[in-house]
């Protein structure tokens, strides 16, 4: 095992002091154990609530029976001749602001060339203090393979069959690959937690599991603050339109979730508000059967130097976490557009952006939204940075027929029953957003006069209603023509 041997390097290496980030602390200590018998090295676990025992070879180094404080545990470490590996599990609390526990770590460190111990501090999330640094190293476990993914879903799908003789597991082998693909990132015990949530909820393996695990996986890795996890990620069905987008996204969809080197980076949509950018983006992450991870610009900034950074910075990382996802950035001229009122916030969070875009490995596709191209730099709109920039236009006709059954059929009416060629003609320049709400407008009204919904009542609120296109005609024309000649038409 690679991990055995990491470990097993740095002990050879003289680290005295060893961070071990995980959630998995039962491997840890299995790892510790191995390392320990191979070394033929003393092995003790230190617990707030346990004390310093003993759990391989050695000396019991504790002279009573009730458990050590953080300082005690490190003097018992400190006074005791043998050579051993001592584990402090949950040790993250006693370090910030404990000058003596600081002290001590060090004091064992200095130490080690005479007593050879070696302190492995496990913990979800550690921050080693400067002092500590220079005599300390970060070992980082490895997450199960596909393979070892895989073996996990077959083991729970064998220990459901045992149990349900009369009933076996309904699956289909495409939507079993992604529910391996969608474990990616966790450890070996959180896997196999969902994994048997997903088959024990119904006995069956299919896409609807998808959003549910995807849900539960963002939990687990403790993403809140600036990233969201969006559920309903609406299907390219739900979609009227964007046939060009449509056909660019599933000719990428092996490539980006393979073991290629090459893998698409993403994709910036412009367009007129209410085109369909942001629904899009959700289609997107619902076609590949993703999680879709929405970045909230606004709530990065922070008002202290350096920390809206720090939160870019983080949900980034965390994205990858969550790989492969999909990750939304709506709007996102809001948080990068430059400006020399924000004291080069602004430039700062768009460096952090392209650097990452440039450096990422994992498969974490961005799609990014934007009303004002003008706001936008020209860093971020040149060549390479996304893999196209496409135009979400204003619906044609067509797309304004498609747009008009798919609202009626979301709310349970019969399109056919509608005159749809009518309605289309009459919502000219009409967004898909405003054909909805014209739809909506019009259920309120037949309500109120307790009639059924109908052509008439629907197209009579198209044609009280002005449209952006309208209301903002030279802006919404400009960027039109900026996009003939600059962009894609997803259309």
């Amino acid at each position: 095992m690679q991990e055995v041997n990491d470990l097993a390097l740095l002990i050879d290496s003289q680290v005295p002091i060893i961070v071990l980030e995980t959630y998995d602390e039962p491997r840890a200590l299995q790892l510790l154990t191995r390392v320990a018998v191979q070394r033929q090295l003393g092995y003790y676990c230190w617990s707030i609530t346990e004390g310093l025992n003993r759990l391989g070879f050695g000396e019991d180094p504790s002279p009573t029976q009730e458990p050590e404080s953080p300082a005690e545990a490190l003097r018992l470490i400190r006074r005791h001749g043998q050579a051993a590996l001592y584990a402090l599990c949950d040790f993250h609390p006693y370090l910030p602001n404990q000058p003596e526990h600081v002290r001590l770590l060090k004091e064992i460190a200095i130490a080690y060339p005479q007593k050879r111990h070696t302190v492995v501090l496990i913990s979800h999330e550690l921050e080693i203090p400067p002092e500590l640094k220079r005599y300390s190293a970060r070992l980082k476990l490895a997450l199960p393979t596909d393979a070892q993914l895989l073996s996990i879903v077959r083991d729970e799908v064998a220990a459901w069959s045992k149990e349900h003789p009369q009933k076996p597991i309904q699956s289909d082998a495409a939507v079993v690959r992604k529910l391996v693909r969608n474990l990616r990132g966790l450890t070996e015990h959180d896997a196999r937690r969902l994994a048997r949530s997903a088959i024990r909820d119904d006995g069956v393996i299919d896409a609807g599991d998808l959003p549910a695990l995807n849900r539960a996986k963002f939990e687990l890795l403790d993403m809140g603050g600036v990233l969201s996890f969006e559920l309903d990620t609406a299907r390219f069905s739900e979609v009227g339109g964007l046939d060009n987008l449509k056909r660019w996204v599933s000719a990428r969809e092996q490539a980006l979730l393979g073991n290629g080197r090459d893998k698409p980076k993403g994709v910036l949509l412009l367009g007129v508000q209410g085109g369909g950018k942001s629904l899009a983006a959700k289609a997107i992450a619902g076609l590949w059967g993703l999680p879709l991870l929405r970045l909230d610009m606004g709530a990065l900034y922070n008002k202290y130097i350096g920390e809206t950074e720090k939160n870019l910075r983080k949900a980034l990382e965390q994205a990858e976490l969550m790989a492969p996802c999909v990750m939304w950035l709506d709007e996102i001229e809001k948080g990068i557009a430059v400006s020399d009122q924000d004291e080069g916030i602004s430039r700062r969070l768009l460096g952090t952006l392209l650097t990452w875009m440039a450096e990422r490995a994992g498969a974490v596709f961005m799609v990014a939204t934007a009303n004002d191209v003008s706001a936008l730099p020209a860093e971020l709109l040149r060549k390479g940075r996304f893999d196209e920039i496409f135009f979400v236009d204003l619906p044609d006709r067509d797309a304004r027929r498609e747009i008009f059954a798919i609202h009626l059929r979301s709310r349970n009416f019969d399109p056919t029953r509608f005159d749809l060629e009518k309605l289309a003609t009459q919502a000219e320049r009409f967004s898909g957003a405003e054909i909805e709400q014209g739809i909506v407008a019009a259920l309120y009204g037949c309500s109120a006069r307790r009639e059924p919904l109908s052509s008439e009542a629907i197209g009579h609120e198209i044609q009280n209603t002005f449209p952006l296109a309208v209301t903002m005609a030279e802006k919404v024309d400009a960027l039109r023509d900026w996009a003939r000649e600059r962009a894609v038409p997803a259309d």
